[in-house]
């Protein structure tokens, strides 16, 4: 697992979306060969879209070979609300990069068989060849898609239950009222998301930072679902300082001093300026 640690979440974005960038690049996605990416929602992610579609925009990355599967979407949230997750990827992200309509996968939260809908999406992903590069965030409460605490570390694509701390998380989205957020969504699972060849978390801010501490400095736990980052062999943590103000001081100077001898921040921070 590589951590990587740069000084705000605007640095954090840049790196994040210059390193998936050069992925995508070095790949050379064909429409024979298309690169298979893994989308996450929420907060986090937003500026690692606003620098990808920036990068895109400056000539420099197609996603006309792109396929993409998101992590997850709300159960019985109409596709056209503001706040489901096909709102959000096509506003923050789709709708401003040449990628195929056809090319992009999301779960459909109101499917008719919700347990069929999982079991489709799991083969979808494997008919595609697999994941290449899952990109993704950490809840505060150690969660990665909606694997709340608790998860199965092997679980593949289901429905889950929300528990109440992800549920009081989201109400700011949905005017401040917990009455108006879903209890359930369909997810990815942890197994999903370990079974890509790489993958790519961002985590910012001190709201963040105990996710953190237990995702990096503590042993994998079921309770702490992004720990499992622990057992990957090509995983990447990329936060901010904020977010690193409960890790284990001789974690973060650990880190620190291997990013500093590689000098892989300075590497993708100017990749494409």
């Amino acid at each position: 697992m590589r951590v990587i640690i740069t000084k705000d979440y605007e640095d954090m974005s840049k790196w994040a979306a210059n390193y998936v960038a050069q992925r995508i690049i070095d790949f050379k996605p064909t429409a024979d060969r298309k690169f298979v990416l893994g989308c996450p929602t929420g907060s986090s992610p937003l500026g690692l879209y606003k620098q990808l579609i920036r990068i895109h925009k400056s000539g420099k990355l197609s996603f006309e070979h792109v396929v993409t599967f998101n992590m997850d979407e709300y159960v019985n949230l109409p596709e056209a609300h503001p706040e489901s997750y096909h709102s959000f990827m096509w506003t923050n992200f789709f709708n401003h990069i040449d990628i195929k309509k056809e090319n992009v996968h999301i779960l459909n939260g109101n499917a008719p068989d919700l347990r069929a809908e999982c079991e489709n999406y799991e083969r979808m992903i494997e008919e595609a060849g697999g994941i290449e590069l899952f990109m993704g965030g950490i809840g505060p409460d150690g969660h990665i898609a909606f694997n709340e605490p608790g998860s199965s570390l092997s679980s593949k694509t289901r429905i889950k239950t929300l528990t109440t701390n992800t549920i009081q998380a989201n109400c700011r989205f949905f005017n401040n009222d917990m009455n108006l957020v879903p209890k359930q969504a369909l997810t990815v699972g942890v197994g999903t998301v370990m079974a890509a060849r790489e993958v790519l978390i961002v985590c910012n801010g001190p709201q963040k930072s105990l996710a953190l501490h237990h995702t990096i400095d503590e042993g994998v736990n079921h309770m702490w679902t992004a720990s499992a980052m622990q057992l990957h062999p090509h995983g990447n943590i990329v936060c901010d300082e904020s977010a690193c103000v409960d890790l284990k001081l001789s974690t973060y100077q650990y880190f620190k001093d291997k990013q500093q001898l590689e000098g892989i921040v300075d590497e993708y921070l100017n990749k494409f300026e």
